[in-house]
């Protein structure tokens, strides 16, 4: 099983590599539920560590329904991302009817330049799941990143399930929530690779909100805590 981190600095993202982690997101501020990191962190990130580096590129908190000067700030960062070598990115957009926007995201995704792509958790917002699979799939998206529609992905455990038994030629990769007390479930469901942040001591969620994308959540990735996941999921391969 893959792990991914969302870190959201380098410490975190270092913490991830020396725990054994096999590659992050990287982003700030999660308290909002992650935003563009600076080109600086960027940089210092891909040049000075060897783990795979995603960056989630989105420009601001909020809804997924950008304007056109988003979605340009959006496609010149992602440019940058691959100039840089990052080996991957994590952006997205939906139109006003919470459905994908279809365009933009075909602009991100040739903007890439082949390297991997993951839809990050707009897709939570799309109205219509099945359908929002079938239009990234058409697009060329490597992975979806999801907590199947609800604040928690163990909450949301079936519906990824349904997801992952639909996909024909991407991946379904499981996000929000998941910790050393479930991670085994997604394992036996037979996803390839899950995604966690493993900060440390950071505050419980009090939203009532169907999906949530402002946790209150910061401070860093805890290697330790990361290091007893990996070691659990190798001890049930």
């Amino acid at each position: 099983m893959i792990i991914e981190i969302c870190a959201n600095s380098f410490a975190s993202a270092k913490a991830a590599q020396d725990a054994g982690a096999h590659r992050i997101e990287l982003c700030t501020q999660l308290s909002v539920g992650g935003l563009t990191p600076s080109y600086g962190c960027i940089e210092k990130v891909v040049k000075e560590l060897d783990i795979a580096v995603h960056v989630l590129v989105r420009p601001r908190a909020g809804n997924f329904n950008y304007t056109h000067q988003e979605l340009d700030i959006i496609k010149r960062d992602i440019a940058f991302c691959h100039s840089i070598g990052c080996a991957g990115v994590v952006s997205g957009a939906l139109n006003s009817y919470n459905q994908i926007d279809i365009q933009a995201t075909k602009e991100f995704v040739e903007a890439s330049k082949n390297r991997e792509f993951t839809f990050h958790r707009a897709f939570d917002m799309a109205r219509d799941p099945y359908k929002a699979l079938q239009d990234l799939e058409t697009l060329g998206v490597t992975r979806i990143l999801s907590s199947g529609q609800m604040p928690k992905a163990i909450d949301g455990i079936q519906l990824l399930k349904k997801l992952k038994n639909k996909a024909q030629t991407l991946q379904i990769m499981p996000g929000s929530g998941i910790n050393k007390t479930n991670i085994l479930l997604f394992k036996e469901a037979g996803f390839e690779m899950v995604h966690f942040s493993a900060l440390k001591n950071a505050p419980t969620e009090t939203t009532n909100l169907r999906v949530s994308f402002s946790q209150g959540r910061e401070g860093s990735s805890d290697k330790q805590t990361i290091a007893e996941i990996i070691a659990l999921v190798a001890q049930h391969s």
